[in-house]
């Protein structure tokens, strides 16, 4: 069974090295190398990491029988909304229902700080067919789709998906 905690400051070159293992893995066969660069800096580089914590992103790292596996994030977007930004377990534990375990942790984590209804949206790669079958699995449904520039020429092609939460 996986176990939980919520990420400190002093975790972050933790949650960078766990990203350098699972987002390539993730994203080898959707993008190009160069893209995949820049975006582990955009989003994993040390500084970027700590500037998120402080705009209010709230991580988690989940162990599975002593090693770590996998870690979200989720961040207040507006009244209302949360946005599950990161959600990722490591390559050598997939199909251990981790995945599952951290996504109903996030709904959790958003229950508790906002009991009033609510929706908890993501943003997931078009292309990312597998995350895609997964969120619809979890209850998720697309509300919109957008090329998102994010510098560099690059863009993300995602859906935007939402749960409501009761």
């Amino acid at each position: 069974m996986p176990t939980l905690r919520q990420a400190t400051k002093d975790d972050i070159m933790l949650i960078h090295e766990l990203a350098q293992q699972a987002f390539p893995a993730t994203y080898r066969d959707l993008l190009s190398r160069d893209q995949m660069e820049f975006m582990m800096d955009w989003m994993y580089s040390p500084a970027n990491l700590l500037k998120q914590m402080e705009e209010g992103h709230v991580y988690f790292i989940a162990t599975h029988e002593g090693e770590y596996c996998g870690y979200l994030s989720v961040q207040p977007e507006e009244p209302g909304i949360f946005h599950l930004q990161k959600i990722y377990v490591l390559p050598g534990f997939q199909g251990k229902h981790i995945g599952s375990y951290l996504f109903r942790q996030a709904v959790s984590y958003i229950r508790s700080i906002h009991p009033a209804p609510c929706q908890m949206r993501l943003n997931v790669n078009r292309y990312n067919t597998r995350a895609v079958e997964f969120y619809n699995r979890m209850g998720m449904k697309e509300v919109e789709r957008g090329d998102f520039h994010i510098g560099h020429g690059y863009y993300m092609t995602d859906y935007i998906m939402g749960l409501d939460i009761a």
